[in-house]
């Protein structure tokens, strides 16, 4: 990323630099390795915190590789790894790396239908996990197409299961690394299933260096000396992993790994100050539920930088953002099959109410309409990034048409709705199965969950689309009330004219129901389609 004094600058100074040869083990471990540098710290449930150097990292990784090697795996093979954020997950990332193997991040919330549907998908040959995970894998065994060779990494075996520790020590350290072309495939990361079955979205390894420009710029000219980075996002995910996990690292900057079981917003404000951590990314839901914490300033956290992404934070959480961090929390826009390619950044450029930021140095963005063809400044269309790119997937698994459906004269559609202005900056309306057709009129939901969020009896807020014989379809409020908040008729005709006077008669919720939690995905994302379906089924 180019120095520069505007965005028009930076923007213009970036070129991509991508090798024919890549291999992600190689840029995020071996090249790092001299000097004991320090590469990931990994705090337990208990509080125990343990350091990995690189050095220790690729030792470990080499030896691995071969373990998988005399079992058989070889390169093009598909390896589940089925744990949170701890050493033994990046271990067998690496070694999956090493192999030229294709490495299979699995949630560990997942249930056995989910495991099932991917581990069947992906065809995996070998799934790593620990002990909770092993005991959902041995409940599929005869419900898969071809069971998979099962590792635990806490070594608590039957004779099904092989241990992590055995197959560690017994491994040589040596390993010649495979040759990979930057094309070849690295990684599976499946879809969230936001809008149907969960898709595997297939990355090359030259993923990782279309991702940086969209880390080291929301995190304010990322790596800077002393940076050190966490996110609550699982490295199932692209959040994750390909937002912090492998960008960090290819940098040579601290991780740390610690996933709760819960998220804990109190532990997080805690967390941060606990090991010095300077730059983080955090799921809007996160910094959601962090600002419902009293008087977070007793905890001595002091952040660099601040990114979020996934669903839109709305100028009330970023107003939250700047008295609590002292900084703007920069938003970024991407999904998993082209990741990162708009952004804010608060140092750069000014930001605008509401908008995602622009194009990302080395991305090419539109709005488009259903044919394909680039829309006027202000008009609502569907967010498309221009091919080719090198942060884009390389298909879907075993989903052609699908793939060919996501490209239309050389766009890939996003499948997002929004627009931009004629300065390049984007707004995000929503996805495109999101729209409410109400009375002739198209209402996109973020704008009103939005405008939701300021209301002081708000916590959290979703809207939907649910039929009406009238007007096609009205608009409906889902609504997580504040802890202190008694959830009346009173209060709802109260946020109904709160909407009506701040946005418009059309737009405000006719419909509204309390909840004490809505539907997520697993990515912390709103699962509105479980709304619309059971609002509709009613």
């Amino acid at each position: 990323m180019p120095n520069g004094r505007s965005y028009d600058e930076v923007y213009a100074g970036f070129s991509w630099q991508i090798p024919d040869r890549f291999n992600i083990a190689q840029a995020i471990c071996d090249r790092h390795v001299g000097g004991n540098r320090l590469a990931l710290i990994c705090e337990t449930a208990d509080g125990a915190a343990t350091e990995w150097t690189f050095e220790r990292l690729q030792e470990q990784s080499r030896r691995l590789a071969n373990a998988f090697a005399a079992l058989g795996i070889v390169r093009g093979d598909r390896i589940g790894i089925l744990l949170p954020q701890c050493p033994e997950a990046l271990i067998t990332h690496l070694a999956a790396y090493r192999l030229g193997a294709i490495a299979l991040p699995l949630f560990t919330l997942f249930g056995p239908e989910a495991l099932e549907y991917r581990l069947n998908d992906s065809g995996a040959q070998v799934v790593v996990s620990n002990t909770a995970g092993i005991a959902k894998l041995l409940a599929l065994d005869g419900q898969l197409d071809a069971d998979p060779i099962l590792i635990g990494t806490e070594d608590r075996l039957d004779g099904r299961v092989l241990g992590w520790t055995p197959l560690i020590d017994a491994a040589s350290p040596d390993q010649a690394m495979a040759d990979m072309a930057a094309e070849d495939p690295a990684l599976i990361v499946y879809t969230s299933g936001t809008t149907g079955n969960p898709k595997g979205v297939l990355h090359a390894h030259r993923m990782l260096l279309g991702h940086l420009p969209g880390v080291e710029l929301p995190h304010e000219f990322f790596p800077q000396p002393g940076d050190r980075m966490w996110t609550p996002a699982d490295w199932a995910w692209a959040g994750g992993l390909m937002d912090v996990l492998l960008p960090s690292l290819f940098h040579g900057i601290p991780v740390l790994a610690k996933r709760f079981a819960k998220f804990d917003p109190e532990e997080a404000f805690a967390l941060l100050a606990r090991h010095g951590i300077r730059n983080a990314f955090m799921p809007p839901t996160a910094l959601k539920m962090m600002r419902q914490v009293a008087n977070p300033a007793r905890h001595a956290y002091a952040l660099r930088s601040l990114a979020s992404g996934g669903e839109r934070l709305g100028d009330e959480m970023l107003a939250w953002g700047r008295e609590t961090f002292g900084m703007t929390i920069n938003e970024f826009y991407g999904q998993t099959e082209a990741n990162l390619t708009v952004a804010n950044c608060a140092s750069l450029m000014p930001l605008r109410e509401g908008s995602m930021g622009r194009a990302l140095p080395g991305h090419v963005l539109e709005v488009v309409d259903d044919g394909g063809n680039p829309l006027p400044p202000g008009e609502a269309g569907t967010i498309a990034v221009r091919a080719p790119d090198p942060v884009f997937f390389l298909r879907y698994w075993n989903k052609a048409e699908a793939t060919a459906d996501k490209f239309r004269q050389g766009w890939l559609l996003t499948g997002d709705t929004g627009r931009r202005d004629a300065d390049g900056y984007f707004w995000f309306h929503g996805r495109n199965d999101d729209l409410i057709m109400s009375g002739g009129y198209r209402i996109g939901p973020t704008e009103i969950e939005d405008c939701l969020m300021h209301h002081p009896a708000v916590a959290i807020a979703a809207i939907v689309g649910v039929p009406d014989r009238v007007r096609g379809e009205v608009v409906k409020a889902f609504i997580v009330p504040r802890g202190d908040v008694n959830p009346d008729d009173a209060l709802r005709g109260e946020i109904q004219d709160f909407v009506k006077s701040r946005l418009s008669g059309h737009e405000y919720p006719r419909l509204i129901e309390f909840r004490e939690s809505l539907p997520m995905t697993i990515t912390g994302k709103i699962r509105r389609k479980d709304l619309r379906d059971e609002a509709a089924a009613r």
